[in-house]
């Protein structure tokens, strides 16, 4: 049996973010996670660092936390951002009116825009589709997953925690309304003994859930991305309409990724990759840039987004909001467990740093999240960085044309 106080259970980007910020707060914390770090959802985006403008209209709070962790995420990243801007392209056909409510509600939020007329568009993208009215553009940029995780799993490593890959969970005991121990296969093959349990498994919460008899009512959706062959496009395009199928094209240095679609999965492990939703994506994203029509594919995947069943029902529609949800287990009767649900990428600091706050609440450990204002290790190195994600298998194929680890030195 091994002991710790804190296990966290999933080694995406909130799992190694809220391990970062136990352990800077002198937490003692292990990690689990089934396979490399970022395998799951985090690894397998589209790769965009959201401003807030894409839910300015429909979800104020939301916009409001991506345009303040965007701003951070800048600041203490480093290499792990590519700061390229974006633009809200209005073509014709395209509602003019969704345009002035994006404009007018970016700045309800504090997200700064500036309006440009079709000709200033054609001069930040010369191929950009003929029929442009105008965009607005808004400080979107660029993330690689691969390196944020793998560096937050290495600042908290640096600080005393404990990260396991390729070590799933296969069993969760619980007594007397406390988990006692969770059963870990692979590179740890033994029991682990926690003070208190964090379900950072994003998509797979549910199912990590019942292990415990909880019940976390998990709808995730599939999206694909696909990776194609084009140099020289500055800003992330983001198409000026309700959100839909093929709206965002991310540049990724020689390539860009097209993306995405929305479709409702019952098993975030098994599910349908339909040729359709390519088609569609690729039609969809030419409309903005027409010569992704015909670039040569260098890699297309799905991703499966972790959302959480009863705010999508009662929502009820698609990018409407990709907020994050704090299950507090002490509510469903187990006292030592909690669940994180939902959110963005953009957002996994403040998801962790909330998770955190918790979990420190309940052990009474009164120290505060440092994360905001502390840079990541290797944040102005990319080699290093490259070589964390080699160390914790963290490649992903959201940013496998950029990230180049040397060979993979494994972790344990």
């Amino acid at each position: 049996m091994r002991t710790t106080t804190v296990l966290v259970i999933g080694g995406g980007a909130t799992g190694v973010g809220i391990a970062r910020d136990l352990a800077l707060r002198g937490v003692d914390v292990t990690l689990v996670e089934r396979d490399g770090l970022g395998s799951g959802t985090s690894g397998r985006s589209h790769g965009l660092l959201h401003s807030g403008a894409r839910y300015a209209e429909s979800d104020q709070i939301g916009a409001e936390e991506c345009i303040v962790e965007s701003r951070i995420l800048k600041d203490i990243a480093g290499e792990c951002i590519r700061d390229t801007g974006g633009l809200f392209v209005q073509l014709a056909g395209d509602d003019p009116e969704y345009f002035e409510r994006k404009r007018d509600a970016c700045e309800d939020v504090g997200i700064p825009t500036e309006t440009l007329d079709a000709e200033a568009v054609r001069e930040r993208v010369p191929e950009i589709a003929p029929d442009v009215e105008r965009a607005m553009e808004v400080p979107d940029a660029v993330i690689y997953p691969s390196r944020l995780v793998a560096a937050n799993a290495a600042d908290a490593r640096d600080h005393g925690a404990t990260i396991h890959t390729h070590a799933p969970v296969e069993d969760v005991t619980v007594e007397d309304g406390q988990v006692q121990h969770v059963t870990v296969g692979g590179s740890v093959d033994d029991r682990i003994e926690a003070e208190y349990v964090v379900n950072a498994t994003g998509a797979w919460a549910e199912q990590l859930a019942e292990m415990a008899g909880l019940d976390v009512g998990m709808k995730p959706t599939r999206g694909v991305m696909l990776s194609v062959e084009y140099d020289g496009l500055g800003p992330v395009l983001n198409r000026a309409r309700d959100p839909d199928d093929g709206d965002i094209v991310v540049p990724h240095e020689g390539e860009v990724v097209l993306g995405t679609t929305s479709v409702e999965v019952e098993n975030p492990d098994e599910y349908p990759q339909a040729d359709w939703e390519v088609e569609r994506t690729v039609e969809e994203c030419a409309a903005m840039l027409p010569p992704v029509a015909d670039a040569p594919t260098v890699r297309t995947w799905w991703g499966v987004r972790p959302l959480y069943a009863p705010d999508e029902d009662e929502r009820g529609g698609r990018g409407i909001s990709r907020g994050f949800f704090r299950l507090d287990h002490a509510e469903d009767g187990i006292e030592n467990a909690v669940s994180v649900v939902g959110g963005k990428l953009t957002t996994y600091r403040q998801m962790a740093e909330s998770t955190a706050d918790l979990v420190c609440d309940r052990l009474g450990v009164e120290a505060e999240s440092v994360t905001a204002d502390r840079r990541l290790p290797g944040a102005d190195d990319p080699d290093r960085l490259d070589a964390f994600v080699a160390e914790f298998d963290a490649q992903g194929e959201t940013d496998a044309g950029v990230v180049s680890p040397p060979a993979n030195s494994g972790s344990d």
